[in-house]
């Protein structure tokens, strides 16, 4: 536990105001400067025994003023902004100094005002060879997040010691959002350089020149981007150059960055980088706090580039492409048939009849309709039996229904169904679209956790335009390692797969419609009929 001791240092009356007499401006408020402006310090370790602290040379800042909108601290040649007044600084000259420390404080309308104090802070920190070794190099080792790894980028608690505890990228989840191109060089000479594009090695999924931070923190950087929940994907940002420090506060050897230098994921704050281990070859597992303080970030980046070699080559071993009109192909498709709700309170009968399924003009269509009489009728086939697949990469071209209260999905069961059941069989929906968004697609797998002897399901969902007037490609990219199920070839949901998941043995296709239900909800009052079309199936392996 670190033990600090509290410097207060109120200084009234020794600031410098830095504002000329003006009338207020009615579109910001009263112009009023900055007053009762105090600064505190907290110097990491410092006790009755360390008076100038463990050596680090971090020392924590707190400033507050009656007014102010936001800070700015300047300090040893450096300039930092704090708009809530808190900061922690970094003071590397080895040995015992002093340094003058100077905070400005703004309020409305540019008018300011500061206030200086001076700290004697203890830097005795010398990183080791292997770590040097480790970060460095001969000063051109590149790296990168390690994006094949599950749990590579995530969240926990703050204090917390296990990586990722809250949450943990699976594989490569992250693609397209402006992380997985960036590279970081250290250099000899203390400088970090942060290439937010490159295409070398790359697949060239992420957008040139872009990075990806936490939404509200990464403005620091600029505008742009794309908002998705808490996040902002691919602001554009260019490269660039900050300087690093390896320092030890408390023992743990810590990655300092100076500027707006990050790594991987823009969260603010301090960008200090705990190496939190270190033992495996070529690896760094990295914890930092945001600049909210409200959680721990886990990174885990490595020195190994990804060999192109390594690209799976795919061979179609399996389609059915709908090119023959008529009932769907008896080699490849049966049905099931009648009413029951299905277990999710569905209110369609299924049939075999062609006004529900056929095949006609190049696509299979599956229509659902009212028959008059308050019921509705609709299809699903199912390959069961007759085609089933252990992993590959599996396509569906599709164009899906529109009205309210219909229930479209293309879907996966594992083939030992009808003696283990559900879930224990395990599910994957390639695409499910509910009955009240018709603009949204979500892939998910559902299967039974015998750790906790619950149902147990994980999925994630997609924005989708044209999904009733345009067809597009829903696909699962299916390994031993993990399932990731695209929209248009743009992965957004990944699991890490593993022995203990039933999706490592024989699965068969679904492909239907359903009416009401717990995804389709209320049926449009004035409903006839709507089709759900699919122009092919294919199945790489």
């Amino acid at each position: 536990m670190k033990n600090l001791i509290f410097n207060s240092f109120t200084l009234l009356g020794v600031f410098l105001c830095l504002f000329s007499c003006q009338e207020d401006d009615a579109s910001i408020g009263d112009i009023v400067a900055p007053s009762n402006l105090v600064i505190s310090s907290e110097i990491f370790g410092q006790d009755n025994s360390n008076l100038y602290g463990d050596g680090s040379g971090v020392v924590n800042f707190v400033a507050y003023a009656d007014n102010a909108i936001s800070y700015k601290y300047f300090y040893n040649e450096t300039e930092r902004n704090a708009p809530s007044g808190e900061l922690e600084a970094l003071f590397t000259n080895l040995g015992i100094n002093t340094y003058d420390v100077t905070v400005i404080a703004y309020g409305t309308g540019g008018l300011s005002t500061s206030i200086s104090t001076t700290i004697e802070v203890l830097a005795t920190y010398s990183p080791p060879q292997d770590l040097l070794d480790t970060l460095i190099g001969d000063g051109t080792k590149v790296w990168r997040m390690k994006s094949e790894g599950p749990g590579h980028f995530g969240l926990g608690p703050v204090g917390g010691t296990v990586p990722a505890e809250w949450y943990g990228a699976g594989p490569d989840e992250k693609v397209g959002v402006g992380m997985y191109d960036d590279r970081f060089i250290f250099g000899t000479d203390g400088t970090f350089t942060h290439i937010t594009n490159n295409t070398n090695d790359d697949a060239g999924t992420d957008t040139s020149g872009t990075v990806f931070g936490r939404d509200g923190l990464i403005s620091d950087l600029g505008s742009g981007g794309n908002v998705n929940g808490a996040d902002v994907e691919n602001l554009p940002y260019a490269d660039y150059t900050e300087d690093y420090v390896l320092i030890a506060p408390g023992g743990v050897e810590t990655i300092s960055l100076s500027g707006i230098g990050f790594i991987s994921y823009y969260i603010g704050g301090s960008h200090s980088y705990e190496i939190f281990d270190r033992s495996v070859p070529n690896e760094l597992v990295l914890r930092s706090t945001d600049g909210n303080g409200e959680f721990d970030w886990w990174f885990t980046i490595t020195s190994v580039e990804e060999d192109p070699g390594t690209v799976v080559d795919y061979e179609l071993v399996w389609s059915d492409e709908f090119d023959t009109d008529g009932a769907p192909n008896a080699a490849n498709w049966t049905y099931d048939l009648g009413a029951g709700g299905w277990g999710n309170q569905e209110v369609q009968t299924y049939t075999n009849n062609a006004e529900n399924v056929i095949v006609e003009g190049g696509s299979l269509k599956i229509t659902a309709k009212a028959n008059g009489s308050g019921g509705y009728t609709s299809a699903r086939i199912k390959s069961q039996g007759l085609q089933s697949f252990t992993y590959g990469k599996i396509e569906i071209s599709a164009k899906l229904p529109s009205a309210q209260g219909t229930w479209p999905a293309l879907w996966m069961l594992g083939s030992n169904f009808p003696t283990v059941g559900w879930p224990h069989c395990g599910e994957m929906d390639i695409m499910e679209q509910t009955g009240w968004d018709k603009n949204t697609s979500l892939g998910t797998c559902h299967w039974f956790d015998n750790g906790t002897s619950a149902n147990a399901s994980y999925g994630e969902t997609t924005g989708v335009a044209n999904a009733s007037t345009e067809f597009h490609l829903y696909s699962i990219v299916w390994s031993e390692e993990s399932i990731q199920i695209s929209l248009d070839d743009v992965p957004f949901m990944t699991l890490s797969n593993s022995a203990d998941l039933p999706f490592n043995a024989d699965f068969f296709f679904i492909m239907n419609i359903a009416m009401g239900g717990t995804l389709g909800g209320t049926i449009d009052p004035a409903f006839t009929e709507d089709t759900m079309e699919v122009d092919y199936i294919r199945v790489y392996q």
